[in-house]
């Protein structure tokens, strides 16, 4: 769960670490960075940053010492295989019948809770489930990453230097404010956390104690994990009791240019608008509308793929993670979980 102008990596690890090639083995001294500066040299420099901005020298000392960069991090980072797997391929692998099936069971087994999160927050409980079941496989791969040296490694090698050194400032804030002790403080090779995979800039500004126990613990305590997921949804203008789109049928000659493709500028029209412009149900029904309802259209696959009319809450599931991949997925499986 991330900030609307965070960069995002790739949040889908735990579907394709195995498309990930095997390691060069490189050292880290031969890798070259942006810093300038060999790795020890650098945590010199951040340590007394980190001092600077308030954090606590145990903290720091526990933290940082002994520290060394992680070759495995570097590689990753490099060979994201965005970009290489269809709209189609994906969502087969993230909305299908066995994560349908445990996204059911988990909604049961925690309707209480989840009652009591869309009663504080106003997100519907299968939204919650969907974006734990994507992002984790409900709790089942939250990443064995040491998140300190990640985030570490990353900060100095330098592609995204800035980003990164700001991260591990937040999460040694995490661990200095008692949220979570050093050595627990696991998650992505990116750094994301818990069972909702936050950046440690996403939990400093919008993770929550969702039982009232004085800490945020994201990994192993669900209700925190429920709230903060909602508090990020609400924050970034989730709109209750509204859908996240729907599937939709062009008409023939269609034009592609009423297609979003920069999701940050979508091309909006009213519900009606669209009705009018001839779109219908998949199987043919009239389009659903509601009044001054506005909407745009998005193509994951292209026009020769599913083409899906979207609403505001679309938009806020694309502030968690701005792929039309991930926001489609997760609508579509939160529609799944729902329908009983």
């Amino acid at each position: 769960m991330w900030q609307t102008m965070s960069f995002r990596p790739f949040s889908f690890l735990p579907l394709f670490v195995g498309l990930v090639m095997a390691l060069s083995g490189i050292s880290h001294t031969a890798h070259a960075t942006t810093t300038g500066q060999s790795f020890s040299q650098w945590m010199e420099s951040f340590s007394a940053e980190a001092r600077a901005q308030g954090i606590s020298e145990p903290t720091i000392s526990a933290a940082l010492s002994g520290l060394s960069p992680n070759d495995r991090v570097i590689e990753l980072d490099r060979r994201q295989p965005e970009g290489t797997m269809s709209f189609a391929t994906y969502r087969e692998r993230v909305v299908n019948q066995t994560r349908i099936n445990q996204g059911r069971q988990m909604m049961a087994k925690h309707a209480d809770l989840l009652a009591r999160t869309e009663e504080r927050f106003g997100v519907a409980p299968q939204y919650i489930v969907a974006l734990w079941g994507i992002e984790t496989n409900f709790g089942g791969n939250t990443g064995g990453f040491d998140v300190i040296r990640s985030l570490a490694t990353l900060a100095w090698e330098g592609r995204r230097a800035d980003f990164f050194r700001g991260e591990l400032l937040h999460a040694l804030r995490i661990i200095d404010q008692g949220h979570i002790d050093r050595d627990s403080m696991t998650g992505s090779w990116a750094g994301a956390l818990g069972q909702v995979q936050f950046m440690p800039s996403s939990f400093h500004n919008l993770a929550v104690d969702g039982d009232g126990d004085g800490k945020i613990d994201i990994w192993n305590n669900l209700s925190d994990a429920f709230a903060s997921a909602a508090n990020y949804l609400v924050r970034n203008g989730w709109t209750s009791g509204q859908r996240w789109g729907r599937e939709v049928r062009l008409p023939s000659g269609f034009s592609d240019t009423h297609i979003t493709t920069n999701t940050r500028e979508p091309k909006q029209k009213t519900l009606a608008e669209w009705r009018d412009m001839g779109l219908t149900m998949p199987g043919g029904s009239d389009l659903p509308v509601v009044d001054g309802m506005r909407a745009y259209l998005v193509a994951p696959d292209g026009v020769t793929g599913p083409v899906y009319l979207v609403y505001d809450n679309y938009t806020t599931i694309m502030r968690w993670n701005r792929s039309t991949y991930f926001a489609t997925s997760v609508g579509l499986l939160a529609d799944a979980i729902a329908r009983q």
